[in-house]
């Protein structure tokens, strides 16, 4: 399976969340504690999204290689501070591409998503689902995964102005009730919120005094770490938490 992380704060380097913590994401990519569901490594490819300051949407980086040997990420990530990022690595379920358009973080507009998890019998199982999307929406998928599916359903709930804690919740609902087993870490922003679930997969939130970061993975030792438990609906800004029982 994948990890993810999502920060919202004072602006700081992104090697401070990707490269130095002890157990940055980098480190979870090949040395991962809490693969639950599968999974020994996390080389299948890697993206990160940030707001500039002053910026009304993200800015992306992706690629289908393992995070460590990007040469060029690690002047990146200490060149270039944000105060709101969301950031992935892959490990790719059996039998599906590894392409960069497959890794996190998917985009719309002022939205960034991630999903780390499997969605059982894709995609027969979401069919009747994905049915229901605007022809043009499934043609221009990034790629033919359960990822990329599930954010072609949360997009179009977003888009219809559905609020983003009620679309992440309906969208994990309607996907278990039609694909029983599925594991559903969704992990989603705006850039003032980050809104996330645990459904099948490990989660971690840290509060701080003006900021918050949630991750697969606590990345260090930091007793301020607080485990979600499975089933809960996490709404956060950088001053405020809530972890609602929602599955």
């Amino acid at each position: 399976m994948c990890r993810h992380l999502g920060y919202l704060g004072p602006p700081v380097p992104l090697s401070s969340l990707l490269l130095d913590p002890p157990h940055a994401l980098v480190t979870q990519a090949w040395a991962p504690r809490d693969m639950r569901g599968g999974g020994t490594i996390n080389a299948d490819g890697f993206g990160v999204g940030w707001w500039p300051p002053g910026a009304a949407e993200p800015v992306r980086y992706r690629s289908a290689m393992p995070i460590w040997t990007d040469a060029a990420l690690p002047s990146l990530a200490a060149a270039t501070r944000s105060g709101a990022v969301l950031a992935a690595v892959r490990s790719a379920t059996v039998g599906l591409p590894v392409v960069e358009t497959a890794a996190a973080p998917f985009t719309d507009g002022r939205w960034l998503f991630s999903h780390n998890g499997v969605v059982r019998g894709w995609p027969s199982a979401v069919a009747g689902l994905a049915g229901d999307l605007p022809v043009e929406d499934l043609l221009t998928m990034d790629a033919p995964t359960d990822s990329a599916t599930l954010w072609a359903l949360l997009r179009a709930r977003l888009r219809a102005g559905e609020p983003a804690p009620k679309a992440v919740a309906a969208l994990v609902a309607e996907v278990t009730a039609a694909a029983p087993g599925s594991r559903l870490n969704l992990l989603l922003t705006d850039g003032t919120q980050l809104i996330a679930t645990a459904h099948g997969h490990a989660l971690s939130v840290q509060p701080g005094r003006g900021s918050v970061l949630i991750g697969s993975e606590p990345l260090d030792a930091s007793p301020a770490w607080q485990p979600v438990p499975d089933g809960h609906l996490v709404v956060a800004t950088a001053t405020a938490l809530e972890m609602t029982p929602t599955f």
